[in-house]
This record gives structure tokens, C-alpha cells and sequence, in this order.
């Protein structure tokens, strides 16, 4: 699942970027400062015209999958309960703490994979790179190596658990990179991609993507590490663990006021105490079954 979506996110903004951005240096702010009130209120709605035909296909896409789900034979999945569950707890599912930590794990790690998939964008414009709208697909292409990697060598030659803690190692060295490594310099992309044809960006931007490889195996091994165990309380410790995806919709909000505070790239020292988080879910959080 994880694969299919993330190909979509590669090749989709490379489509929303050739719909939206070709020619874009006529709606430049230079442009647009030379042209009377008039000249650029009209220019300024043409572009924003370019918006009808890619969001009325994802409404298209929307409405479609919509019909499929309901003329599709999809069965209710009956609940489960493990033989000699203890009695149910006042405590519910807060009794487990590897399924508590395992959801703030999600929270940050879902928080990071946003960062560094919808930043790197306006990342790169700050940096002047040429093509910045496709960027995205950057993030995501590594990620979809991560997933290709995930399913060659898990459980074969990596442990869930073992994956996990590579993916925390990978995050924190590549988030110094974003942080400590050359905003001017493209040797990194040139050495990984220039054999692919891919246009060579700076070496932090470059460090941005490659965080999409240490977020792929994320997910699929703290959600089995978290569940472990639960017995009677699977569903709703499942329940808790979705609403660990709230972490990407608050964190990026948090990035953006540190960039403003302090720049695009200091802010990115945000990425480091999440991914410490996951370490630690990966090396001890996940194996605490009491909180005494």
C-alpha cells in the first residue's frame, strides 16, 4: 500500500508542477510590480485558473473511488479477543506503554514525514533552485526505495525492530545534513542521481529527500511492536495509534514558526528530538509492558 501511494506521490507533483508552473517567470513578483493594478489582477487570475482542471480530477478521483468502496464485497472484520485476556482495565488501553509511546512515536515520525515531503519545496525556492515545484517527488522517489527496501529484506535479513532503529539512525544523520551540510554545493545529488538524468539540487535539499528513505519502514514496524500483546484492547489500541497522524498536521505548523523565527534551514533542528523519540521507541519503548 505504502509503495502505490508513495509512486503517486512522484509522479504526481511532477504532473501538478508541468499543469501549474510552465512559464512561471511571467507571474514573477518583478513581473508582476511592472504591470498596472488592472494588468496584474488579470494576470494573477489566470494563473489561479490553472488550479480548475487538477483539483476537478482529484474531485473526479475522489467521487470514483467513493463508488467503488460502495459496490465493493468488503466484509466486516469480527472482533478478536485473545484467550485469557485479564479483565478490562479502568485504565483501558492507557495501560500499555509501548502502545503509548508507540503512539507518540507515530505522532513525531508522521510529523517529520510531512516536514520534509511539503518543506523541501519552498525549501528550495528560498534557494533559489530552478524547478523547486517538483521537489516533493524527490521525497517521495526515496521513499519508495525505502518501501522496495522494506519488502526485499524484511523479515529475510532485517527484523521490524532492527529496521525501525535504521530508520532513526538514517533520520537524525540526514537531519544534520539538512542542517550542517552546503546550501551551495550539488556534488551529493550529482554522485546519487546525476547517472539517472535527475537535475542535480544543493546538498541539504538533497539530505531533505533522502529523510523519505528513513521514514518508509517506519509506520509498518512501530504499529505491529505497539500492538503486541493487546489482546481484547487491538481496536482500540489501533484507534490510538491512527490518531497519532494529528503529528502532521501540528509539527509542520511548529517548523513554520521556527523558520520564521529563525530561518528555513535552523528550523530544521525541530527533525532531531523526534527522531531521538523513535531511537528510543526502537531500542526500549517498544519492549515496556508495565509502567512500574
Amino acid at each position: 500500500m505504502g509503495l502505490f501511494n508513495k509512486t503517486a506521490g512522484v509522479l504526481v507533483p511532477l504532473a501538478f508542477s508541468g499543469m501549474m508552473l510552465s512559464d512561471f517567470g511571467q507571474y514573477s513578483d518583478t513581473t508582476l510590480a511592472a504591470m498596472s493594478a488592472a494588468d496584474g489582477a488579470l494576470l494573477r487570475s489566470q494563473l489561479a485558473q490553472r488550479l480548475v482542471l487538477p483539483y476537478g480530477l482529484m474531485a473526479a478521483g475522489l467521487l470514483a473511488m467513493a463508488v467503488i468502496v460502495r459496490f465493493a464485497p468488503l466484509s466486516e472484520i469480527p472482533g478478536q479477543q485473545a484467550s485469557g485476556d485479564a479483565g478490562t482495565s479502568r485504565w483501558g488501553v492507557l495501560q500499555f506503554p509501548q502502545l503509548v509511546l508507540g503512539a507518540l512515536a507515530l505522532f513525531v515520525y508522521v510529523g517529520v514525514e510531512v516536514i520534509a515531503g511539503d518543506t523541501i519545496g519552498l525549501y528550495g525556492h528560498s534557494l533559489h533552485v530552478e524547478k523547486f515545484g517538483i521537489l516533493t517527488s524527490y521525497t517521495m522517489g526515496f521513499m519508495v526505495a525505502g518501501y522496495i527496501v522494506g519488502i526485499v529484506a524484511i523479515p529475510r535479513w532485517l527484523s521490524q525492530k532492527q529496521a525501525l532503529l535504521l530508520s532513526a539512525v538514517c533520520g537524525i544523520v540526514f537531519s544534520f545534513g539538512v542542517m550542517q551540510g552546503s546550501a551551495t554545493s550539488n556534488g551529493l545529488s550529482q554522485a546519487m542521481l546525476g547517472m539517472f538524468g535527475v537535475p542535480a539540487v544543493p546538498d541539504t535539499v538533497m539530505f531533505l529527500a533522502m529523510l523519505g528513505f528513513a521514514n518508509a519502514l517506519v509506520w509498518p514496524a512501530i504499529w505491529p511492536l505497539a500492538l503486541e500483546g493487546l489482546g481484547r484492547y487491538t481496536a482500540s489500541g489501533s484507534a490510538l495509534l491512527i490518531m497519532g497522524i494529528a503529528g502532521g498536521a501540528l509539527l509542520p505548523m511548529l517548523y513554520g514558526h521556527l523558520s520564521d523565527v529563525s530561518g528555513s534551514q535552523a528550523a530544521y533542528w525541530l527533525l532531531l528530538p523526534c527522531y531521538a523519540l523513535i531511537l528510543f521507541y526502537a531500542v526500549k519503548g517498544h519492549k515496556m509492558t508495565s509502567w512500574r
